[in-house]
């Protein structure tokens, strides 16, 4: 599939998805969006792609924000209904992907920016990376689930003081928070995380889907992650990668798992 504002390109079982709007620093704008939902659900559906990375072109942004003239002029019916269909679009849909999801943070990464990060699985983040959640500098929140990712991440007091400054923090700093889990030079930032995904590929690919379906429940209200935990569990027990995984350790060799 062609695209008009991102890239992808599938090696080595893993999908590089690049945001390609430079001369806006990668904004995200509604046909951005729906290409992207489009990206991550074709690399969902292809057996080939064991790992998805997101990341931003050039050297300047990730993604610095949403492209705030598409709704400068809505009202309170258009702006409810605007983060509505963008979380169920992209950033819950990334959250529940069964495909594991790193973001490679290149250079600011802002409002709707960040919040598409936090949504990933986890993040890795280039040296000049600078984040943050400025919403509220212009008369609204964060509305792409920042508010609830962010404090699950860094904890509420850091969360409530980033979206209530509007400020941004660096690399070092969001590392010190957890907002990241690794820091990189700008050169080795696709590098290094190809060889966390390289790392994630030798694993089987069913049991990492049940294992990112049992820690995401321990976050959703209503839901018992222990109870998630159990049943994802059992079902391993049904695989042909936990037949494989089990023979495998005790022949002593290196599992070839069949990702069923």
């Amino acid at each position: 599939m062609s695209y008009d504002n991102i890239l992808t390109n599938t090696e080595g079982g893993i999908t590089t998805i690049t945001i390609n709007r430079p001369n806006k620093l990668n904004a995200l704008n509604k046909d951005t969006i729906q290409e992207l939902h489009d990206a991550f659900s074709d690399a969902n559906k292809d057996k080939s792609t064991k790992v998805i990375i997101i990341t931003g072109s050039g050297e300047k942004a990730f993604v610095a924000g949403a492209d705030i003239s598409e709704f400068a002029d809505f009202d309170v019916k258009q702006g409810g209904k605007l983060a509505a269909k963008g979380q169920e679009l992209l950033f819950d849909f990334v959250e529940n992907l069964s495909t594991p999801v790193i973001a490679a943070v290149n250079g600011f990464a802002l409002g709707g920016g960040l919040e598409l990060a936090m949504a990933c699985h986890f993040r890795i983040a280039s040296s000049n990376a600078k984040m943050g959640l400025p919403e509220v500098s212009l008369g609204v929140i964060p509305g792409y689930g920042g508010t609830q990712r962010l404090p699950q991440l860094v904890g509420k007091g850091r969360a409530m003081e980033m979206v209530m400054t509007a400020g941004m923090i660096d690399a070092n700093q969001a590392l010190n928070y957890g907002l990241v889990n690794h820091v990189t030079s700008e050169d080795e930032l696709i590098p290094f995380t190809e060889k966390i995904a390289s790392r994630i590929m030798r694993n089987s690919t069913v049991a990492i889907k049940a294992a990112i379906k049992s820690i995401n429940a321990n976050f959703k209200d209503g839901v018992d992650g222990y109870k998630t935990e159990i049943k994802q569990f059992g079902k391993c027990f049904g695989t042909e990668d936990f037949n494989e995984g089990t023979t495998a350790f005790l022949e002593k060799r290196k599992a070839e798992f069949p990702g069923k």
